[in-house]
């Protein structure tokens, strides 16, 4: 697009924010689909005379599309994409529900250092950004505290007039909580990148207006816009196509940060980008789980018992093991490595059914349940990082089981369970493998909701004779199913409870959301981590391929499930109450997601949050209601075993023991799990005091 066609763009804009009579007139422009509306007293939404760029600036453009590549963006050229994410990287599609498909060019998020280009073609599939991606951008010698970027100790700071770094939903018009941080894993400055972190789950299909002003270096200097983003902010006309296609929905960036309060001339970066819509995140998983259940119908799946062994300690009297049989809808025989079956490559296309896979389960009945006369509640148990379904021997498993008889059942999660370790570890050497991750954590899912029934319907467990008594009344009350998880499993469990049709509450115990957050702030990675790093060993390419990933991710963990875990369902699913167990200090699973996962529910949070002191400078529970006990809601409670505080910084916590398995091993709060998951009501165990957990190290 040549400058005599942005000149008359810029006169039309200019000629539309005045009636006839000369007053000011409303004008509505576009970000994306999203209409903005500049109303007439919103003097500061003017968009400067449009006038050729100087030599200086042209050069400079010119360098910068030259040495960055055509396709890249030339907001930011320290590297091809960034800022991230940026609609700059998606074209129009009319059969998206966003109108837009993501459209990342080849090599655009780098290779490994065998040379090896990640393959983009999976994100590219989508209609836009994770609804959790961190927002990154390079400024040169940025400091956060000269640029007084928002903490997450103030997250309420971000959303006031004097904040540095604003973000606006255009689609509401108002303003989300965030905070800002300069990456402390990087060892060069060259490579720190700014991350903006959200303080909710974006809400799917919005698209987002990013503003950044007040950007100083640490000796307090002004930090210069880039020509590329100068030629928007200041209207100069370009011979660059690859910059004026873009110009009219700068300008609405420009207006929705405006109406704001964000005067254009102050800005020093700013873009937009558009979050994915819900069926672009969950249709694959809701396909094979709709599919799957209409053939199973009200039945339990074919299973069979290959082992039953008697009085394993005090809490257990039986364990019982087999296997029972999923439709399979990856290629292969569905095992580590495998991605989706599909018959074609059209972009919204679904998973095929591949025939069958058999997963294994493995059940504990208590000696509570065994010795009592009422039916056991039914628990399905997910297990942690890489683990097993064997995670139910564990000794607060086994306690919960008989304190409160308990049946607790458990399948591995296909795509992040013991079996899977070699795959990830392939994956962090080539991100082009990524996809085979994201499908089979679906598939996972699938295995569990076939769990469920096998738990709960005729046919299944209730009918064999180790699930009887002598009588053959049954040991199990099959009316009912709720779930419990930890770490991984609580992460995961949010998107089991979000698409089962068949759990009725959850405890999600040391949980979060969102891996891209979780993973640099959790010392889990670091075995994962030496693998990473020397395949990718720039630091902001890290960083970016981490970002990026999220956008797959969401497809398998409960960051992209959580907006309609209890409020919104999905079709054809009930609205599930969640309680969410927090240990403070947690040195693998932060507290930070958690507190995201809650704000984005619409938990309430147990006051006081911490005693007095613990959290120094820190709100806690921003942004969250106190509960008011007994409560029937959704919660979260922070438990506190007396370990150190996480760091401020986004780096895991190392300081002392970890309080990680803390909360799940206090006799209270399996006390508070029961009545929530049985008599769906969370009663207050902490006294109307901060809630401790003893540590056991």
């Amino acid at each position: 697009m040549k400058r005599t066609v942005m000149a008359a763009l810029s006169v039309a804009l200019l000629m539309a924010a005045c009636s006839d009579d000369g007053s000011p007139a409303s004008e509505t422009v576009m970000i994306g689909s999203t209409p903005v509306v500049l109303e007439p007293d919103d003097t500061t939404a003017t968009v400067p005379p449009m006038a050729d760029a100087d030599p200086a600036t042209a050069a400079a453009i010119q360098e910068a599309i030259e040495s960055n590549g055509k396709l890249c963006d030339p907001l930011d050229t320290r590297h091809c994409l960034l800022p991230f994410p940026s609609n700059s990287y998606t074209q129009q599609d009319p059969t998206s529900d966003t109108g837009l498909r993501v459209s990342m060019p080849a090599g655009a998020l780098g290779a490994n250092v065998d040379g090896t280009v990640i393959d983009l073609t999976e994100w590219n599939r989508n209609d836009g950004f994770s609804p959790n991606t961190p927002l990154l951008a390079f400024l040169p010698g940025i400091d956060a505290e000269a640029s007084n970027l928002p903490k997450w100790t103030d997250i309420g700071a971000s959303i006031t007039d004097a904040s540095t770094v604003v973000l606006v939903d255009t689609d509401t018009g108002e303003r989300v909580p965030l905070w800002a941080e300069l990456d402390a894993h990087a060892a060069s400055d060259d490579d720190r990148l700014l991350t903006i972190r959200p303080a909710i789950s974006l809400p799917e299909g919005h698209t987002f207006a990013v503003g950044l002003r007040g950007m100083l270096t640490a000796d307090r200097t002004f930090i210069e816009p880039t020509p590329g983003f100068r030629v928007f902010r200041d209207n100069l006309a370009t011979d660059w196509e690859e910059i004026e296609y873009r110009r009219p929905e700068m300008e609405a960036t420009f207006a929705a940060l405006e109406q704001q309060g964000v005067a254009r001339g102050e800005l020093q970066l700013a873009w937009n980008f558009t979050v994915a819509s819900t069926r672009n995140i969950s249709e694959r998983m809701l396909h094979i789980r709709d599919e799957a259940l209409a053939e199973l119908g009200e039945v339990a799946p074919i299973y069979m018992i290959t082992a039953a062994t008697p009085n394993t300690d005090d809490n257990i009297a039986m364990q019982v093991e087999g296997v029972f049989r999923v439709p399979n809808y990856l290629t292969g025989d569905g095992g580590p490595g495998q991605s989706f079956n599909y018959d074609s490559t059209d972009a919204d296309a679904l998973p095929v059914r591949n025939g069958t896979v058999d997963v294994g389960f493995v059940c504990n009945i208590s000696v509570a349940t065994m010795n009592g006369t009422e039916p056991a509640h039914l628990v399905q148990y997910g297990h942690g990082l890489l683990g097993s379904n064997h995670e139910i021997d564990a000794g607060n498993v086994r306690a919960m089981s008989n304190e409160h008889n308990v049946v607790h059942c458990a399948t591995k999660w296909a795509g992040m369970a013991e079996d899977d370790i070699g795959n990830a570890a392939a994956t962090l050497g080539d991100f082009s493998n990524f996809p085979t991750m994201a499908d089979r954590l679906q598939q996972g899912v699938l295995n569990q909701i076939y769990l469920g029934r096998l738990m709960t319907r005729p046919g299944g467990l209730v009918d064999s004779d180790l699930f009887q008594r002598a009588d053959l009344t049954p040991l199990i009350d099959t009316a009912h199913l709720d779930y419990d998880g930890n770490s991984q499993g609580g992460i995961m469990g949010a998107m089991l409870a979000a698409v089962s049709p068949d759990i009725e509450r959850a405890v999600l115990g040391v949980t979060g959301i969102n891996y891209s957050l979780l993973l640099p702030r959790s010392v889990d990675f670091d075995d994962y981590e030496s693998i990473f790093k020397p395949a990718y060993p720039n630091d902001l390419d890290r960083v970016l391929i981490l970002a990026a990933t999220q956008m797959l991710w969401d497809r398998g963990e409960g960051g992209g499930y959580v907006q309609h875990l209890t409020a919104d369902p999905y079709p054809g699913t009930p609205a599930k109450t969640v309680l969410l167990h927090v240990a403070y200090g947690d040195h693998q699973v932060t507290e930070l997601s958690a507190l995201i996962e809650a704000r984005t529910i619409g938990a309430t949070i147990h006051q006081p949050v911490a005693a007095d002191g613990r959290w120094q400078e820190v709100e806690p529970g921003w942004g969250l209601a106190a509960t008011s006990y007994p409560s029937t809601g959704s919660a979260i409670v922070v438990w506190d075993s007396g370990m150190a505080a996480i760091p401020f910084e986004n780096l895991a916590p190392r300081d002392g023991d970890d309080s990680h398995e803390d909360p799940r091993r206090d006799p209270d709060v399996r006390t508070q799990k029961a009545g929530f998951l049985f008599d769906d009501t969370l009663i207050d165990v902490c006294g109307g005091e901060a809630c401790t957990a003893d540590h056991n190290p």
